[in-house]
Parts: C-alpha cells; structure tokens; sequence
C-alpha cells in the first residue's frame, strides 16, 4: 500500500474516532441534563398558576383565560398562520371553476344547514368565555357552512368579493394588534387586559377572530384567488 493510502486510512480513522467522542459527549451531556430536570425541584406547575390567576382574565372558562389572556401571543400567531397560509393558496392563481349547481334536494338541506351552522357558530363565540368553545370552534363552523356552499354550486363559498375578503381574513390579526397598541398607554403593556375591561376585550377579538377564521377556511377550500 502506498504512502498516500496509509495517510488516507489514517485520516479516517482519526475521523471516526474524532465524531465518537464527539457523540458520546453529546449523550452523557443529555443524559445530565436530563438527569437535573427529573431530579430537581420542578416548583409550581403552570396549570397551576395559570389556575389561580382565572378570576382576573376576564373569563371564567380557563382554556379562553390562556389562549386569550395569559398567551395571547401564540393566538396572534395562529391566525397569521392561517393568513400566512391562504396567501399562499391564492399566490397558484384563480380558484377552479365551482361545482355543479345543486338539485332541488340539495338545496333544501343548504338553506336549513347553512343558517344553523352560523346560528351555532354565534353560540360558540358566546359561550366560549363560560365553557368549552371560543372563537376557532366557531370560525370553524362558519368555514363549514362555506364548504357546503361551495358543495352545492356557490362560486364564492358565500364570501364577497376579493377587496372585502381581505379585510375579513385580517379582522382578527388587526384587532389583536389594535388593541395591543391601545393598552399600551393604560400602562398594563401590549395584549395585557386590565382586568375591568378584559371581559369585553376578549369578547372583541374573539368576534373578529372568528370571522377572520370562518372567512379563511372557506376561501381556503374554494382552493384559489377569487375571480
């Protein structure tokens, strides 16, 4: 073997043995840290906390109190998400051409549906700040009665035309930020409700949100840009 094979070959060995002690060092760091987390007093839970401070978000319901109060951040950035996302969507162009116009007993079933999906939707809104619901339950049921719309033959899902869908689809971030900004020289910081108006505040951006949410899914599924 050739001078330059032995060099090559040792190389590579030296190689190898570099990245073993490499990893192993990696895993005995993991397994410490690990080890700490498990061993070490892991102080009061957040459910816990998140608990006790209810009775000032503004809402009795304590999954409205996080999403809406205590991490008010993630929700903003959910709906840009779902923003995020239907820009998308309509950046591959029109949307195809609507399905075939529905039947007489199809048609009958819509004008029942439809109406107590947005009746429900409302009752979710509603309830959202007492019990199990909120704004993405009921933006979901509003995108739902889009999608039998658009089922049934409606070109549009039921939305109005692109200019208006804009400003529906961002009703929910612009009022987040609206509203953040507007608390910001009552002193209590951005998105931090004080606790006389969080009610009311929560109850605000949880209606845009749900129309923001409705107005996305369903042009989501018409599945492009309006014509």
């Amino acid at each position: 073997m050739s001078d330059n094979g032995l060099r090559s070959d040792t190389r590579d060995r030296d190689l190898r043995l570099l990245l073993g002690v490499l990893l192993a060092t990696i895993g005995a760091l993991l397994l410490w840290v690990f080890y700490t987390a498990v061993a070490s007093d892991p102080g009061p839970r957040l459910a816990e906390i998140a608990h006790a401070k209810v009775p000032r978000s503004g809402v009795s319901n304590p999954v409205t109190s996080v999403l809406l109060n205590f991490r008010a951040y993630d929700t903003l950035m959910e709906l840009a998400v779902l923003l995020a996302a239907l820009l998308g969507i309509w950046s591959l162009g029109p949307a195809a051409a609507p399905f075939q116009q529905a039947g007489s007993a199809l048609r009958g079933m819509v004008a029942w549906v439809v109406p107590l999906l947005i009746l429900t939707g409302g009752y979710m809104l509603w309830i959202g700040g007492q019990a199990p619901g909120g704004a993405f339950q009921a933006g979901a049921l509003l995108g739902a009665a889009g999608v039998i719309l658009r089922l049934a033959g409606d070109a549009s899902a039921g939305l109005p035309n692109e200019v208006q869908q804009r400003w529906l689809i961002i009703a929910g971030i612009a009022m987040f930020l609206l509203l953040g900004l507007a608390l910001i020289p009552l002193g209590g910081g951005f998105l931090t409700f004080p606790p006389v108006m969080a009610k009311w505040l929560i109850l605000l951006i949880e209606t845009a949100a749900t129309i923001a949410i409705g107005a996305t899914l369903a042009a989501a599924y018409v599945g492009g840009r309006p014509r």
